[in-house]
């Protein structure tokens, strides 16, 4: 179940030049800004990933203005948990649920994803903030994340199980932000 104070938020690879190619782009950026902005409000701490950032260049604008100030975790691994850092800093968290966004859905999030798993988590797959170049690859990496263990969700459904109850103190903030 997820609960605001079991939770974190895990941005992945949204880079320039890793966006560049995705399918359906503008909507990916609007929807993990509007998911980063959310978890902000919500007090979730936010995990951003970055590949290689000499050759694939920072987070993308939209999604460097939604987090603020904020220290991303370089890896050239595919999975996160080939950077020490963020095995690190994950662990220091505490919390055992992750809500997974960024990209590439078959590559580098279905990787970590399965290490999630592997590692005790539960994985919360925000299935519209989640992309690939190709449809198919979306498609199939969804199915075998799934298979493995992982929850497929999406964002405004992961946001309200948070808040519980229309009088919660946020619930207006993240439904002005989400409508």
């Amino acid at each position: 179940m997820l609960l605001i104070e079991n939770t974190l938020l895990l941005v992945i690879d949204v880079q320039d030049r890793m966006m560049a190619a995705i399918r359906n782009r503008e909507e990916l950026e609007s929807g993990i800004a509007t998911l980063v902005r959310s978890c902000r409000i919500l007090g979730l701490p936010i995990m951003t990933m970055q590949q290689y950032t000499k050759g694939l260049g920072d987070t993308v604008a939209l999604i460097k203005d939604a987090l603020g100030e904020f220290e991303p975790v370089e890896k050239i691994s595919f999975s996160c948990y080939g950077a020490d850092e963020f095995v690190s800093k994950l662990t220091g968290h505490n919390r055992k649920n992750v809500l997974v966004s960024g990209v590439e859905a078959h590559v580098c999030v279905q990787q970590t994803v399965l290490d999630l798993l592997a590692n005790g988590y539960s994985a919360y797959l925000i299935a519209d903030c989640i992309g690939s170049r190709k449809a198919a690859d979306l498609e199939y990496a969804e199915k075998r994340m799934q298979q493995a263990g992982a929850i497929v969700t999406t964002m405004e459904s992961a946001l309200f199980e948070m808040v519980k109850t229309a009088d919660h103190p946020l619930r207006k903030d993240i439904t002005g932000l989400i409508k």
